[in-house]
């Protein structure tokens, strides 16, 4: 007698994957999904390459009322949705799950109200970071914040995770100049929140939107604040024997009272491969540069240039060089927008980490990260937003090299505890995804993560949207009941390494 032949859950995963891709089909038509395995290998990773994972399906919606569908269907059958705009993360909150809906905005690509009298734009999520500032450019105005990947990331990535940039000591980062948004809950419900206005009655569901990585509903619609560009911006190249000396320098000019549109920080790795890549004109017998933008009236600029560069003199400059026009000024910022594929260049890879901390320890996180240069025999380049603390060292290593990844990571593992340990935070604009996760301890008591988690719960009570990244461990909404993860690892398919 012949026994029973069993069923084969591969199949019976496939068969399920069908049903679904042709539902998705149904709701997104055209070539709105994408199901075939080549096709959606573009969508594998984000910027932070070290993880690479196939999504079970990618559905590129053009409509918000096919975003709502897309999420009452998913929510309806339990599936998983991860939302992306441009794939650009460092953090990997955009990577994909093999058993999940990968949600790509970019077709959300359009600039939808400008007014001028208000001054604000109304946009979708795929329009880049640069694509608003050039949308309103011919009336003299433009967007604040300026993450180095402007000319590729979205507003909607913007949003996720509170980005930051080159002008945001001055000017604020993401959550400083949103005043409205348009979002699709799992459940696909649409809801608004804030608008044209400066201020939104009852509680600050937009300030906890922004910066949420994705983890309570879909953004489909953003209402930025644009400013005026100022009469006069100037840019200053300052040079240090030591980067200590120019950490001490930025805390000095800070404490002095005055407020530049930016100032960066590069080492001198940094600086050798940025002159390489772009000739801006950096000096290259430095340990250390800043760069130092004023902006305002062009008396007001004028007598602040000298102000630092007294300072400057105080903590030890070796040279000081003040941009002369316009060109002049946009080349100075070039270099430090191209750092990042500038080290690219120098490194078979980098990995690039994010933390915060307080002016005053610049100093001693600089000497600590020279010191774990040394313990883990791999480099670093410091390139940073020094003038609200925001650190992104590069860690230089071949993943070819077996364990060097491995290095890095423990590397940028110490570079993050140490930001905590002298008073800052984990992230400052590239948001905590995978990357972080298991650092959130860290950070962040048990009972914190408890009421973080609550937060989640009420938006998605099923846990489907971005699961896996931020939170080291998860609750049941229903009963608070915990799964472990361990090591990383939850209990659905996670995102293999290399």
């Amino acid at each position: 007698m012949t026994s029973p032949k069993m069923p084969d859950p591969h199949d019976e995963v496939m068969q399920r994957r069908a049903i679904i891709v042709s539902d998705l089909k149904a709701m997104v038509p055209g070539e709105g999904v994408v199901d075939a395995t080549n096709e959606m290998r573009a969508f594998e990773t984000d910027g932070l390459t070290a993880y690479r994972q196939l999504p079970l399906v990618v559905v590129l919606p053009q409509t918000v009322e096919q975003v709502s569908k897309v999420l009452k269907y998913c929510n309806a059958n339990n599936i998983r949705v991860v939302p992306r705009g441009s794939g650009t993360s460092l953090s990997g909150g955009a990577l994909p799950l093999e058993d999940a809906v990968l949600l790509v905005l970019s077709r959300f690509n359009r600039v939808l109200d400008i007014d001028y009298d208000n001054r604000v734009a109304v946009v979708q999520p795929g329009v880049t970071n640069l694509g608003i500032s050039n949308a309103v450019a011919s009336r003299g105005f433009y967007y604040a914040p300026d993450p180095s990947s402007q000319i590729a990331c979205s507003i909607g990535g913007n949003v996720a995770e509170n980005a930051g940039g080159v002008h945001c000591l001055k000017y604020g980062l993401t959550t400083n100049n949103v005043l409205g948004l348009q979002m699709v809950l799992i459940t696909g419900e649409v809801i608004r929140l804030g608008g044209k206005h400066l201020d939104s009655e009852g509680y600050d569901i937009l300030g906890l939107m922004t910066g949420s990585e994705g983890l309570l509903a879909v953004v489909t619609e953003v209402t930025v604040r644009i400013l005026q560009k100022p009469e006069t911006a100037r840019a200053m190249l300052v040079g240090f024997p030591s980067s200590e000396e120019a950490g001490q320098c930025v805390a000095d000019i800070i404490g002095a009272g005055i407020i530049p549109g930016g100032i960066e920080m590069m080492d001198k790795l940094a600086i050798q491969a940025a002159e390489d890549f772009v000739h801006a004109g950096y000096p290259l017998d430095v340990e250390a540069l800043l760069i130092v933008e004023l902006d305002g009236p062009e008396a007001e600029v004028g007598f602040l240039i000298d102000q630092v560069v007294e300072i400057a003199e105080r903590n030890g400059a070796s040279m000081s060089r003040v941009s002369g026009s316009e060109e002049e000024r946009q080349t100075f910022w070039a270099g430090r927008k191209a750092a990042f594929p500038a080290v690219g260049r120098i490194s078979p890879d980098y990995y690039c980490m994010d933390g915060t901390i307080p002016r005053k320890a610049l100093p001693q996180v600089l000497a600590g990260m020279r010191r774990m240069s040394e313990k883990y025999g791999l480099a670093v380049a410091n390139v940073f937003h020094a003038g609200d603390g925001n650190l992104h060292p590069l860690i230089l290593y071949d993943a070819n090299i077996p364990g060097e990844l491995e290095k890095a990571e423990d590397f940028g593992n110490d570079i993050l505890r140490l930001c905590v340990e002298v008073g800052g935070v984990l992230t400052g604009e590239h948001g905590v995804g995978v990357e972080k996760r298991d650092l959130m301890p860290a950070m962040f008591n048990k009972e914190d993560l408890d009421q973080q988690i609550r937060i989640k719960c009420a938006f998605d009570t099923q846990h489907l949207l971005n699961p896996g990244k931020v939170f080291p461990q998860l609750h049941r909404c229903a009963e608070m009941g915990r799964m472990h993860i361990s090591k990383g690892q939850v209990p659905f398919p996670d995102i293999p390494r290399f």
